[in-house]
């Protein structure tokens, strides 16, 4: 069909009409209601995957409809034609990647009509992110992120009327409760989702509790959101599918011999009766769509504007069930005027289980390179904003690059994109996306570079395969190369730095011309024996630098050779030398035993702590189904499922060498033939690093394997064990236990599972262990003093939940290997996490970003254009520094401190280096202010009575708004543990 073909004088029609005195939006658009009735809120609505079976482009123009039918493009097209005839329809949009995609295509009379519908309520926009993001395997950093982009464009283009109030989390596999502190501090009303424990579920059904108070923060108070559970999925009430890629019947009236109203009519009030048994309240709501539905709309709509016909017809008779046309957000306004209470909830619904033999905890760690790369663009994402606000790069063309990072990350958020729950095909696409847009971004960061030092024309080149220690700037010579070191971070960081170089005599000075102490360490030979790897350099320069912004250091080779043979060691070889069965690898600050017989860890002290701990590397065989029957499940892209419990690898036969440098000392494992370790200490560091490499997994016996790596101590944990939620606050979790129903525990290695963003950890009255890792991973503890991570995964089944393939990810013609790291801090045991811990995994986060140049000489930087961050309290860091408009600079800060009192700092300062004209406080997402912000507050059983009148939620504090007249006394910004304040400067 020809879309909008027929519809050109709806549009002409609906631009004639007269024009609105005031938007109409929000809840003075909501239908209205009923008393003394069931009122059933339906709401059509689409749920747009962007990318899964297809990719994201092939999803919106509808190509390869052979692998799944679906044409987001159609799906605008039609909808909004029917939203045309007539008023009281309603839809919903989420995913604003699409819609913003096909927007951009329409002429100025859709447009028009567009922008009509949405400022009448008759197009609403829910969640409103670039995508659906997922919530177990996502860092808060990039959610926030892509939270603003898809707000900032709706507002930009729509207004008020375009911000959404509710979460439509409809989709992601499991929900963390720092998404909805986030849609709090964004100022929304509540949420919806769709997925939940099935035990859990079946509980909330029966005691009316899908519907609750979330109390999505330990620390910040008017965290708490209205959280609803969808009754049947996020679809049609079975046999009301209208859409047509159902075969549902439609609804036949008029003289027709297969008339089926009043059997369908009588269908409909059957199902929203029993419904409502589970629900507290008088309204209920009903989603009528599915995914990529509603591609022909008009048939969509012809038959709900019968049903609602039909069933309201009914009333006459008695019936008390009125139904008719709206949105979550009008749903949730009729529960907000309600003078009631709903159940309580305080932790999570991780891990999420659709069956007794099916928990969705695979999915924590599948893809783990895709993982890594996403994690990666985040921080090179956070640098070149940087840079391109300190450089003032506002031209069209460094915000086009930056606007294409911006969407390739929030693309990467969708919950079947950093999931790795996608087909491989897919995984290739967002994989080519996300390189594309950084690619392009390097050209901020050069522009910037060359601007902020006098070295006008550096190359500033990145290194993206530093992750196998290569870089092929460096591959010919690193002689006369400046290393130019970016701290995206708030405060001065000393950190290590490695730069792939070849085995020669090298000097590196700073821009004072001193020389910074350095030395030359091998590459692991597992490294130098990865295909397709240049093996020019097969060693790395490591040396200290201190940045506090940006800093340059200069490379060069002496004459005489450097060898680095003398400081390695060949165990057990000079065991007999030695006399001992034990390695003591030490330095000032942590001091390491390993046992020379079997060539583990044994033995860690440090911060005054000796604890024995004992590392293995595992795999767990997956179960080998044959369909999609709970019981016959296979181990697959979602679900973790092994057969039986862990075969541990060779944990006797660990061959050991050692470097023994300076700065940095190093043991270098070899496990099995597949899997191999390097375990380092740096001087002046209080922490262990351990940088695996796994792969290619043997498939041979063709059974699918999940590595996972395991500390063992002796730490009395007595079952409990803590978890990050998406990088930000810690939730206690307890073996085989949950807060609010009793699990199915049939697969209890699996059900034990939780994602791992950035840190695990376990303790007992004395000791701490913690477990930070550099990409999202699923983790456990399976025994009392344990804790284990898992590494990569090689499926050879799918796990029948419909991605249609096994993940058997492979590269160069065999297996995917994968490398990363993991870093393990041991000390005494804390009421809450230190603010060290939640220091190093920022700093892990957003470590010194490398550019690499020649030079004969060390560049300076130029000072003055660098904004001075030394006033911000230690606790406080530098979340977002960015580039809002061509005018105004968005700032968000942090404290990671999880205990203590408030801290205050003075913006002044950084105002008047940006030029700052008027400053004004934002909600976390950057775009409505935050003295605007006010969102349904709704009470909680047993919290002392029903309230009298409806309540709301302001600003938790007093927001801060100032301009250049007023004295510096008006420019305080005050941060209580864990807060996070957002605020745009104008400039002037």
């Amino acid at each position: 069909m020809e879309h909008f073909s027929g519809v050109l004088g709806f549009i002409t029609l609906f631009l004639l009409s007269p024009v609105l005195a005031e938007a109409t939006c929000g809840f003075k658009a909501c239908p209205n209601t009923k008393l003394n009735m069931i009122n059933v809120h339906l709401v059509p609505h689409s749920h747009d995957d962007v990318g899964w079976l297809k990719t994201a482009d092939q999803y919106y123009y509808g190509s390869q409809n052979s692998i799944q039918h679906a044409g987001v493009q159609y799906i605008l097209d039609t909808v909004v034609e029917e939203l045309l005839k007539d008023s009281r329809r309603r839809f919903i949009q989420v995913e604003t990647f699409f819609f913003a995609k096909w927007y951009s295509e329409q002429s100025e009379a859709v447009q028009r009509a567009v922008q009509k519908l949405v400022a009448e309520g008759r197009l609403e926009f829910a969640g409103g992110a670039w995508s659906m993001n997922d919530e177990a395997t996502v860092h808060y950093q990039s959610v926030i992120d892509q939270f603003k982009l898809g707000l900032k464009y709706l507002k930009d283009i729509f207004g008020e009327c375009g911000r959404p109030t509710i979460g439509w989390q409809i989709d992601p596999f499991g929900h963390s409760r720092e998404m909805a502190s986030m849609f709090a501090q964004m100022g929304f009303n509540g949420q919806f989702f769709a997925r939940m424990d099935y035990m859990d579920k079946r509980k909330r059904l029966q005691d009316q509790e899908m519907e609750m108070i979330w109390q999505s923060s330990e620390y910040l108070r008017s965290s708490n959101l209205f959280t609803g559970m969808l009754y049947n999925h996020y679809s049609a009430p079975p046999g009301f599918c209208f859409d047509i890629n159902c075969q549902d019947a439609p609804i036949i009236d008029g003289e027709s011999y297969d008339n089926n109203v009043d059997q369908r009519v009588s269908d409909f009030i059957d199902y929203v009766k029993t419904m409502a048994k589970s629900y507290r309240s008088t309204h209920i709501m009903v989603p009528m769509g599915d995914d990529f539905q509603y591609e022909v709309a008009a048939v969509n709509f012809k038959n709900m504007d019968k049903l609602i016909k039909y069933v309201n017809d009914r009333q006459l008779a008695g019936s008390q069930v009125n139904v008719f046309y709206s949105t979550p957000s009008c749903y949730l306004y009729e529960l907000h005027q309600l003078h009631q209470t709903w159940p309580n909830k305080t932790d999570d619904f991780f891990p999420y289980s659709s069956d007794s033999h099916s928990y969705w905890t695979g999915y924590f760690t599948s893809r783990p390179t895709q993982k890594r790369f996403h994690r990666d663009g985040n921080h090179f994402f956070q640098t070149v904003k940087q840079l391109s606000v300190l450089a003032n790069l506002t031209d069209a063309q460094h915000s086009e690059n930056l606007e294409s990072l911006s969407q390739a990350m929030g693309i990467m958020q969708h919950h079947d994109a950093v999931t790795g729950t996608e087909k491989q095909a897919v995984a290739r696409d967002y994989d080519r996306m996300l390189f594309k847009a950084i690619v392009g971004a390097e050209s901020n960061a050069r522009d910037a570079l060359r601007s902020l030092t006098n070295l006008t024309s550096g190359e500033f080149e990145s290194c993206l395969d530093l992750n196998i220690s290569a870089c092929a700037f460096t591959q010919s010579t690193a002689n006369n190369v400046v290393v130019t070191l970016v701290n995206p971070m708030a405060h001065a960081s000393t950190q290590y730095v490695r730069v792939p170089v070849k085995n020669e005599n090298y000097i590196v000075t700073d821009e004072k011309g001193r020389e910074i102490p350095s030395e030359v360490v091998p590459v692991p030979w597992q490294v130098l024996a990865l295909e397709h790897r240049s093996n020019g350099t097969q060693h790395e320069l490591v040396f200290r630098a201190s940045v506090e912004k940006v800093a340059n250091f200069l490379i060069r080779v002496l004459p005489s050779p450097k060898s680095v043979v003398k400081n390695t060691a060949q165990f057990p070889q000079e065991k007999a030398i030695d006399e001992t069965d034990e390695l003591i690898v030490e330095n000032s600050l942590v001091k390491l035993t390993f046992d020379t017989t079997t060539g583990g860890l044994k033995t860690i002290e440090m911060n005054g702590i000796r604890e024995d701990i004992h590392q293995s590397f595992g795999i767990y065989k997956g179960f080998r189904g044959n369909n999609g029957e709970a019981n016959n499940r296979s181990s697959g892209a979602y679900v973790f499922r092994p057969d039986g419990d862990i075969e541990v690898l060779s944990s006797n036969q660990v061959d050991l060498t050692f470097y023994n440098g300076t700065r940095v000392k190093e043991v270098y494992q070899q496990v099995n033939e597949w899997v191999s370790q390097v375990i380092r200490i740096y001087d002046e560091v209080n922490r262990v690093e351990f940088e695996w490499l796994v792969g290619p997994i043997p498939a041979d016996d063709e059974v699918g394997k999940e590595v996972i790596t395991r500390f063992s101590s002796g730490i009395a944990s007595k079952g409990k064990f803590y978890t990050d939620s998406n990088g930000r606050e810690m939730l206690e979790r307890v073996r085989n236990q949950r807060e609010t129903f009793d699990p199915n525990m049939s697969e209890a290695i699996s059900g034990n599972y939780y994602p791992v963003t950035g840190q695990i950890s376990l303790q007992d009255d004395e000791k701490r262990i913690t477990l930070l890792n550099d990409r999202a991973q699923g983790g456990a503890s399976l025994n009392d003093g344990e804790l284990e991570l898992m590494l990569h995964r090689r499926l050879l089944n799918d796990d029948a939940f419909g991605v249609g393939e096994a993940l058997n990810e492979t590269q160069f013609g065999t297996g995917l290997i994968a490398r990363g790291k993991i870093y393990l801090i041991l000390d005494e045991a804390s009421e809450k996490p230190k603010h060290a811990e939640r220091l190093l995994q920022h700093e892990l986060d957003q470590h010194f970003w490398k550019f690499f140049s020649k030079s004969n000489g060390v560049p300076s930087v130029n000072k003055n254009m660098i904004p001075d961050f030394t006033d911000l309290p230690k606790t406080v860091e530098l979340l977002s520094f960015e580039q809002y408009s061509r005018d105004q600079v968005l700032i968000r800060v942090e404290n990671l401190a999880t205990e203590g009192n408030v801290v205050s700092f003075n913006i002044h300062p950084l105002f008047e280096s940006l030029n700052g004209d008027r400053i004004w406080e934002t909600t976390l997402d950057g775009n409505m202010e935050l003295v605007d912000m006010k969102r349904f507050k709704f009470s909680q059983d047993g919290a002392g009575g029903i309230p009298s009148s409806v309540e709301y939620y302001y600003a938790p504090h007093s927001p801060l708004s100032s301009n250049s007249t007023m004295s510096a006394s008006e420019f305080v910004v005050t941060l209580v543990p864990m807060q996070i304040r957002t605020f745009i400067i104008q400039q002037k």
